[in-house]
């Protein structure tokens, strides 16, 4: 059964024929389906994205049921990419969409061949990891890259922006990642857009593991904000 005429007529209204057309050949990468990205995934299969594959090594947990996408009581200990390809299915069956289990760095960034892909979205929390995977997308001819910064201790979703990561200010993620790639010596090779928020709240709760607050409509603004540079870049 074709689903999609049914299913898109309001996005087609809005898009057109030609850009849903652009949408269902598009092919996304995205690193990560934590609190930003399972919101990205979602957006990006309900609006027309035809090919998404996400890489998540992680299970579900707790801690992540008050503001990621397809963590619930019935999903814990299971994998995120596994529950979240279960559910984005359901909203297009036709959709190709690949959950790979793994996490993303120096042991396997090879296995990644990113110029396979029209996209490449990070939303990776480990500092190392993600300044790996900017260097490596921003060196590959073809791919555009897309990168979230930080969006723990935020409650204002009005400070949340989208600009080039040359111009980000305000943003603590931002300005540890500059200072990582001077210490590495190796810099982003090109520019990429980059969604954060200039709030930085204290946390009102002490934790002994000094992992900060987030909330589910920041995390979850932060993803469809994501979603929305690849959108708006398929004229």
């Amino acid at each position: 059964m074709n689903y999609s005429h049914d299913i898109f007529s309001r996005t087609k209204l809005l898009l057109g024929e030609q850009r849903m057309a652009r949408m269902a050949e598009c092919h996304v990468l995205l690193f990560g389906v934590g609190g930003v990205g399972s919101w990205c995934a979602e957006t990006l299969i309900r609006s027309g994205i035809g090919h998404l594959t996400m890489v998540d090594g992680d299970t579900v947990v707790p801690s992540n049921i008050n503001r990621q996408l397809m963590a619930t009581t019935a999903t814990l200990g299971q994998y995120k990419v596994g529950v979240l390809r279960e559910r984005l299915q359901l909203i297009n069956p036709e959709a190709v969409i690949n959950a790979v289990v793994r996490r993303y760095n120096a042991d396997t960034a090879d296995t990644f061949h990113l110029a396979d892909y029209d996209f490449v979205i990070d939303a990776i929390d480990s500092l190392t990891d993600k300044a790996m995977l900017i260097n490596h997308a921003t060196r590959t001819e073809g791919v555009q890259l897309i990168s979230s910064m930080g969006a723990a201790r935020k409650l204002d979703p009005t400070r949340i922006k989208i600009a080039d990561f040359r111009k980000v200010t305000g943003d603590p993620l931002a300005r540890t990642l500059r200072h990582k790639f001077k210490s590495l010596g190796v810099f982003p090779d090109r520019r990429f857009l980059c969604v954060y928020s200039d709030e930085v709240l204290p946390n009102a709760h002490e934790s002994d593991d000094r992992i900060n607050g987030s909330i589910a409509h920041i995390t979850a603004i932060f993803g469809h904000m994501l979603a929305s540079v690849v959108i708006n870049s398929l004229y």
